[in-house]
């Protein structure tokens, strides 16, 4: 792998991981558009922990706050969160037919639409949205409202269907603030990328670690956790201006340019 598709490969995951764009359909689209695959398995857990590092550093005091008391409600309802998080993307990947369908939206056969949803789901954050009087704090967040943010948590794992978007919108419709919204979805990124790496590091040592491009793996590291760190900014930025109207646009157009290629053109599907 070169110096320059570590580097692409991490500008997309860090940007991708915490805008509501989807990092998994970009990287799927690169690898049609330029016939780019993600490389070794190890590579993309690496990936993962540069945009690890991007959150914890962006919310280190809120982290630190929860370590030292571990019991308050925040904590819980992180756990609780994961719990819809694992069943709904168990029920993708290993129950028929939703095992079908997920297998083919990793191919790519249903991005467009994913994407589609993905504009759809931040149109109605927008036009839906509870008045500021109806709406709660992180502290006033609820059981029902961290198994429904899960629950959409899972829904993120089909390619084109944002996991960051996805949540806070999850979050929004519970009647959370936008802050806290933002601020429970990238909470929640943690054990989401941790779980996932610790998972994939068995399958990436079963493929072996002896010929990994170790300058191309930081390169794409350092890329991932620099751009997720701006990404983060950008994202808490956008959702306190009421602007995620342009990542619906952004994802809407994608989403159209998609179906075009896959039903008429067929450029790269």
């Amino acid at each position: 792998m070169s110096i320059w598709i570590a580097m692409l490969l991490g500008l997309v995951q860090g940007l991708c991981e915490f805008l509501p764009i989807s990092s998994s359909g970009h990287l799927l689209l690169l690898q049609k558009m330029f016939g780019i695959t993600e490389g070794q398995l190890f590579f993309t857990v690496m990936l993962h922990i540069g945009t690890l590092a991007a959150v914890l550093i962006v919310y280190r005091k809120m982290i630190w706050k929860l370590l030292r008391h571990p019991f308050q409600k925040t904590v819980l309802y992180l756990i609780v969160a994961i719990i819809p998080t694992v069943i709904v993307a168990l029920l993708f990947k290993k129950v028929s037919p939703f095992d079908r369908f997920y297998e083919a939206a990793e191919q790519g056969k249903y991005l467009g639409v994913c994407f589609l949803i993905t504009s759809a789901l931040l149109n109605a954050a927008e036009l839906f949205e509870r008045p500021r009087s109806r709406r709660r704090k992180l502290q006033n967040m609820q059981l029902k409202d961290a198994v429904a943010v899960g629950c959409m948590q899972g829904v993120g794992v089909l390619p084109g269907v944002s996991r960051s978007g996805s949540t806070i919108v999850g979050a929004l419709f519970t009647g959370l603030d936008r802050k806290a919204a933002a601020d429970f979805s990238f909470l929640l990124s943690i054990p989401s990328i941790v779980g996932g790496a610790v998972l994939e590091i068995p399958d990436a040592i079963r493929q072996g670690v002896s010929d990994i491009p170790w300058l191309a793996v930081i390169v794409g590291m350092v890329t991932a956790g620099v751009t997720g760190y701006l990404a983060i900014r950008l994202m808490l930025a956008a959702i306190r201006k009421k602007k995620l109207w342009g990542f619906a646009l952004y994802t809407g157009l994608l989403g159209v340019a998609v179906l075009l290629d896959q039903f008429i053109f067929h450029f790269f599907f």
